[in-house]
C-alpha cells in the first residue's frame, strides 16, 4: 500500500504560492519605490518649468504689445516658445497626477498582497481540508493577479485614448500656429485663443481621469462630498435620475475607511451602468458613531443571483469580487440583493475605528 503523502509535502505547494504573492508584493515596492523618485523629479522639474514660463510669458506680452517694433520672425519665436513651455508644463503635470494616482493604486494591491500571503501562512498547518485551501488561493490569487493587469491595461486605454491623443493634436496644433504668425497674424490670434481652450478641454479630460483613479477631493474634502460629485455627475453622463441621501452628521472617516466606502459604490454604479439599463439610482449612506452604511439601489432589469454566484470560480465577476475583497480587507460586510426584473441592492457594512 502506497504511503500517505507527508504533511510537508502536501504544505510544499502553500509555501510557493506564498512565496509567489511576496515576490509580486516585493515587485510593486520596487515599482513604488520608482514612482516616488519619479514624483520627486517631476516636482523639481516642474519649479524650474514655472520660473520659465514666467519668462516666456513676460517676453511674449512684451513683443504683442509692441510688435511693430520687433520683426516677425521675433514675435513668431515669442509666441512658439511660450506655448511650447506651457506644453511641457501641461503634460509633466499631467504625469505627475498619473504618477500619484497610480501609485496610490499599486498600495492598494501591495496591502492585498501582502494580506493573502499573510492569511496563506495561517493555513500552512494540515487540517483535513488542506487541498481545498490551497485551490481557494491559488484561484484567489490568479484573480489578483488578473485584476491587478486589467486595472493596468484600463488606465494605459484611458491615458492612449484620452488625455494623450488629445496632446498629440496639441502638438499638431501648435505647428499650425507657428506658421501663422507671419503669414496670418489676425487668423493666429483667433486659431490661438481656440488652442487655449482646446488645452482646458485636455487638462479638464485629464482631471476627469484623476478623478476616476482617486478624486482629490476625497483626500481634501472627504468620501461624502466626492460620493456627492460623482452621482452627480453619473446622473448626468448617463441620463438617469440618481440621488444621494446621507443620514447622520457629514464627517472624516479614517481614510481606509473613506476609499474603500468610495469605491465600493463606484463598483456598484459601473455595475448599474453595464448590466442594469436602470432609470432610477438611489445612494444612500447612513452614518454611525461605529460604522458606516452604505446601500445602492436601481430599479434595472436584475439577475440570478445564485446563478451568477454559482458561476464565480469559473468565470469571475470582477465587480463583485472587487467590492468584496475591499469590504473584506476593512473588516466589513458586503451583500448583494437581486431578482430578474426587480433591480439590485448592493449593501455595504464597514467599520469605523
Amino acid at each position: 500500500m502506497a504511503a500517505e503523502p507527508s504533511a510537508r509535502s502536501q504544505a510544499a505547494p502553500l509555501g510557493d504560492l506564498q512565496q509567489l504573492l511576496s515576490q509580486e508584493a516585493s515587485r510593486l515596492e520596487d515599482v513604488l519605490l520608482a514612482l516616488d523618485e519619479e514624483v520627486m523629479r517631476l516636482l523639481a522639474g516642474l519649479d524650474l518649468m514655472a520660473e520659465r514660463v514666467d519668462d516666456a510669458d513676460i517676453v511674449r506680452r512684451h513683443v504683442l504689445r509692441d510688435h511693430a517694433r520687433f520683426q516677425a520672425s521675433d514675435v513668431e519665436a515669442a509666441i512658439s516658445r511660450c506655448h511650447a513651455l506651457h506644453l511641457e508644463s501641461s503634460l509633466a503635470r499631467a504625469r505627475l497626477a498619473h504618477c500619484r494616482m497610480w501609485a496610490k493604486e499599486l498600495r492598494y494591491w501591495h496591502s492585498l498582497l501582502k494580506t493573502t500571503a499573510d492569511q496563506l501562512d495561517d493555513h500552512r498547518a494540515p487540517d483535513g481540508t488542506l487541498e481545498e485551501g490551497l485551490a481557494r488561493y491559488r484561484s484567489a490569487s490568479r484573480q489578483v493577479f488578473q485584476i491587478i493587469e486589467e486595472e493596468r491595461m484600463r488606465i494605459a486605454r484611458d491615458m492612449h485614448d484620452g488625455p494623450a491623443q488629445s496632446m498629440s493634436n496639441l502638438v499638431l496644433r501648435a505647428e499650425i500656429l507657428e506658421r501663422l504668425v507671419d503669414r496670418d497674424p489676425d487668423r493666429a490670434k483667433a486659431e490661438i485663443q481656440s488652442f487655449k481652450d482646446s488645452m482646458k478641454g485636455v487638462l479638464d479630460e485629464t482631471r476627469d481621469l484623476i478623478f476616476d483613479l482617486r478624486p482629490m477631493t476625497l483626500d481634501d474634502l472627504g468620501v461624502i462630498p466626492t460620493l456627492r460629485r460623482l452621482v452627480n455627475e453619473y446622473k448626468e453622463r448617463e441620463g438617469i435620475e440618481a440621488r444621494l441621501s446621507v443620514i447622520g452628521t457629514e464627517r472624516r472617516l479614517p481614510p481606509e475607511t473613506e476609499g474603500a466606502l468610495f469605491r465600493i459604490v463606484k463598483e456598484a454604479l459601473v455595475n448599474v451602468r453595464k448590466h442594469a439599463h436602470a432609470k432610477n439610482l438611489d445612494v444612500l449612506i447612513n452614518l454611525q458613531p461605529r460604522r458606516v452604511s452604505a446601500v445602492v439601489k436601481d430599479d434595472g432589469e436584475g439577475f440570478d443571483l445564485a446563478a451568477v454566484e454559482a458561476r464565480l470560480a469559473h468565470e469571475p465577476h470582477f465587480g463583485i469580487i472587487s467590492m468584496r475583497e475591499r469590504a473584506d480587507l476593512e473588516h466589513g460586510q458586503l451583500e448583494v440583493l437581486s431578482q430578474v426584473g426587480r433591480g439590485t441592492e448592493v449593501r455595504l457594512t464597514l467599520p469605523v475605528i
